[in-house]
């Protein structure tokens, strides 16, 4: 039997299992109870792991013939997004949702387990499963590659389930995918008073919209207009009544590109524009700029490999435009060679059309099979190239 025959025989087990893990999300660093249920999968398959991060999970299946490792990735954490969707395995976790697909991630991960657990004695080598916590925080991966999920590994690979994909078809291209995405903080100090007398104070709504706008000239007239780039401030609060004037405003943002020299010139930059602007209007502002992933940028002869699994299991392959969303999965890549997938799971006909993070966001279901086979076929691949 090919690896997606097998794959279609656990078909059935696997949306059990993504219907299980839909219905009990959990919070980032907090997967407490979705760490114990794949732990009972695990432990059904025969397959031995260790729990380590707190919540994530390290398992290994090894081939007949000794030889390279290679590892699959997949994040278990959930978002702090209300569901509205209605279906008999809807969210039970009130404030709670699997909105970015990782209980499909987990599922697929689980399928191909099963697969790779049938076939390991045509594996030359280690397959090594990471289910992860804490990507939607960007906490996970450093955690996991400091409890040493990546000792011995040759090459890792990782899925991402994508909404504007229609199912069937996959991406697997070289070069840069996701942004970097990072974060920063900027507190701005200045006098309060009376809103009938502004020239008494430093109004600190002023400065804090003023730093807004010009923030906004970084992208526009400091980086190449060739070189996509983005620089959004989120959130600002500042004053707490209508005739009063504000003392102190708290902005916050992200800031994300594809190229690493242009992420490291990012904070030099807005800290000279956050404190001149607010050197301009005789008020402070100290900015606090905080790393969070970097660029996933797919290694092409891994991208090729996976090109290949893609013809076996008889999905399409295609090219999308680079995506300004973040993953962790980045961490992995900056270590070893490897390539972020991103399996399309949109179907309108089953109202699968809904952007990630939505809180209607539901998946074709018949990707998961593609899934599994995926994570498997290359394995398998990889290890006996």
């Amino acid at each position: 039997m090919t690896i997606r025959e097998i794959a279609k025989e656990y078909h059935q087990n696997v949306i059990g299992l993504r219907r299980n893990f839909h219905k009990s999300p959990e919070a980032s660093l907090n997967e407490y109870n979705t760490s114990e249920m794949i732990k009972e999968e695990l432990n059904k398959l025969g397959i031995e792991c260790r729990t380590v991060a707190n919540t994530g999970i390290i398992a290994e299946i090894k081939g007949k013939n000794s030889g390279k490792t290679v590892a699959l990735r997949a994040d278990i954490d959930a978002l702090s997004v209300t569901e509205l969707n209605q279906c008999e395995f809807k969210s039970q976790n009130e404030g709670l949702m699997h909105a970015c697909g990782h209980d499909c991630h987990i599922s697929m991960l689980l399928g191909a387990a099963m697969v790779l657990n049938d076939i390991k004695d045509n594996l030359n080598g280690t397959v090594r499963l990471i289910f992860q916590p804490a990507e939607e925080v960007a906490k996970g991966a450093k955690m996991m590659i400091e409890a040493g999920a990546l000792e011995g590994v040759d090459g890792i690979f990782g899925m991402h389930v994508w909404s504007d994909i229609e199912c069937g078809s996959v991406s697997v291209q070289e070069g840069p995918l996701m942004a970097s995405s990072d974060l920063f903080t900027i507190k701005v100090t200045g006098k309060g008073g009376h809103g009938s007398a502004p020239h008494q104070g430093v109004d600190a709504v002023l400065v804090s919209s003023a730093i807004v706008m010009n923030l906004q000239s970084i992208v526009s007239r400091e980086l190449d207009p060739l070189q996509p780039a983005v620089v959004s401030v989120g959130s600002l609060s500042a004053g707490s009544r209508f005739n009063v004037i504000a003392s102190e405003g708290i902005l916050t943002g992200t800031t994300r590109c594809f190229n690493p020299e242009i992420r490291a010139k990012f904070p030099k930059m807005l800290k000279r524009v956050v404190e001149d602007t607010a050197s301009t209007f005789r008020a402070e502002a100290v900015l606090e700029y905080s790393h969070g992933t970097s660029v996933v940028i797919n290694n092409k002869e891994c991208s090729d490999l996976a090109k290949d699994s893609l013809q076996k299991i008889g999905a399409k392959s295609i090219v999308i435009e680079k995506i300004m969303g973040g993953e962790d999965f980045a961490e992995y890549l900056d270590k070893v060679p490897g390539v972020l997938a991103l399996v399309g799971v949109r179907n309108e006909d089953k109202n699968a059309c809904y952007p990630q993070h939505h809180p209607n966001y539901t998946v074709d279901e018949e990707a998961l099979e593609i899934g599994s086979a995926l994570y498997a076929q290359y394995a398998q691949d990889f290890l006996n190239k």
